[in-house]
């Protein structure tokens, strides 16, 4: 499956307009932003689990880096509520599965095959002091990607450039980029040649970017 797959041109993606589309485990359903590869792909997906569902025991082959978005992931390694960022690197192995219901913003196949670091953080216990009313956090930075958290007050503009390219999420309220107004979920991906503008509508908005990481994209065993 190829899925916004051309990474050398803008993808832009409305997720609340997408429908909802089971996985291979009943009660939960993805909305796929992004994909290279069949059921083991490079993917990037919205995933919604109901009250009580789980996924079978797996490994990460190639890495897993997901949000909490709502409600509360679990997993052998614990709980974890909206407004947590998690990196599961490969060789990591886990059971996920969600007793009353999540949903997650999530990236497979998208990691160094060497890196090892394996953590999760409160988003918001990461941000720094605002400025011109953008407060910002690192969450992760290695020498392919970087990946940060933002709060935008109403009116604020964020603006950026990455020599690898930049995707983000709107994880909560709206921005307004190149005209468009995406709102929350709305999800972007920007090739090398292109910065990022992102100004909040009133309201202000909580945005995850990550950037650099596009030249390397590839499909699983590539």
């Amino acid at each position: 499956m190829q899925l916004n797959s051309d990474f050398s041109s803008a993808a832009m993606v409305h997720t609340d307009r997408l429908a909802w589309t089971p996985s291979p485990m009943a009660g939960v359903d993805r909305r796929m932003l992004d994909r290279i590869g069949g059921e083991v792909a490079r993917a990037t997906s919205i995933v919604r689990y109901a009250p009580g569902s789980r996924f079978s025991a797996h490994t990460h082959t190639g890495g897993e880096e997901f949000i909490v978005l709502d409600g509360v992931f679990q997993d052998e390694y614990g709980d974890f509520p909206a407004g947590t960022y998690v990196r599961n690197p490969p060789t990591t192995a886990h059971t996920p599965g969600s007793d009353s219901g999540c949903t997650i913003f999530v990236k497979l196949w998208q990691f160094d095959p060497n890196d090892r670091n394996q953590f999760h953080k409160r988003m918001v216990d990461e941000l720094a002091s605002p400025v011109d009313g953008v407060a910002m956090a690192t969450l992760h930075e290695d020498a392919q990607e970087s990946v940060t958290y933002s709060h935008l007050d109403a009116g604020a503009t964020l603006s950026m450039e990455a020599p690898g390219g930049i995707e983000m999420l709107v994880i909560d309220g709206s921005v307004v980029v190149a005209n468009d107004t995406l709102g929350k979920h709305g999800w972007l991906r920007l090739p090398e040649s292109e910065a990022l503008v992102a100004s909040a509508r009133p309201g202000g908005a909580k945005l995850w970017i990550k950037s650099g990481h596009l030249p390397y994209a590839k499909a699983p065993g590539v």
